[in-house]
């Protein structure tokens, strides 16, 4: 059941967003550590976390076109963080998964952005890191079936 948005749900709505937009940019920062573009980062964390799709799934995914996304799992791929295989199941499709190394630089730019936020965290006083611990658990919560 829909329940009619308020402009104080609208106000909040927007301070959150708005709040998440910030913290993306400035995590993305960290991301200068791994040595990759954000385009190829993006694609990378893709097959690190979701695991083996085709090369049409992922432009999809990454919302680019198959030539553009061809161009970025070769340059991953002669950077040795991505491998290709030819789709056993469709002759006419490649499958894309991420090598030992691409999961871990991807796994060491996540830690890098996690260490940051605990760092901006710790700064907090311990009534206001509860705050956000049960901000959090209903942000999860909330958008987990969005």
């Amino acid at each position: 059941m829909s329940r009619k948005t308020s402009k104080r749900d609208e106000e909040l709505a927007g301070r959150i967003h708005s709040a998440a937009i910030h913290l993306l940019r400035r995590l993305r920062r960290e991301d200068a550590g791994s040595g990759l573009n954000a385009p190829r980062l993006s694609a990378l964390s893709v097959l690190v976390f979701a695991g083996e799709v085709t090369l049409g799934d992922l432009a999809a995914a990454e919302q680019v076109r198959p030539p553009t996304m061809t161009r970025m799992v070769d340059a991953l791929a002669e950077l040795g963080l991505v491998e290709k295989r030819p789709n056993a199941k469709d002759g006419r499709s490649t499958l894309i998964r991420a090598t030992p190394a691409g999961k871990e630089l991807m796994l060491a730019g996540r830690e890098r952005r996690v260490r940051a936020l605990a760092a901006e965290i710790a700064r907090l006083d311990p009534g206001e890191r509860e705050q956000l611990a049960a901000g959090t658990e209903i942000l999860s919560r909330t958008i987990a079936d969005m």
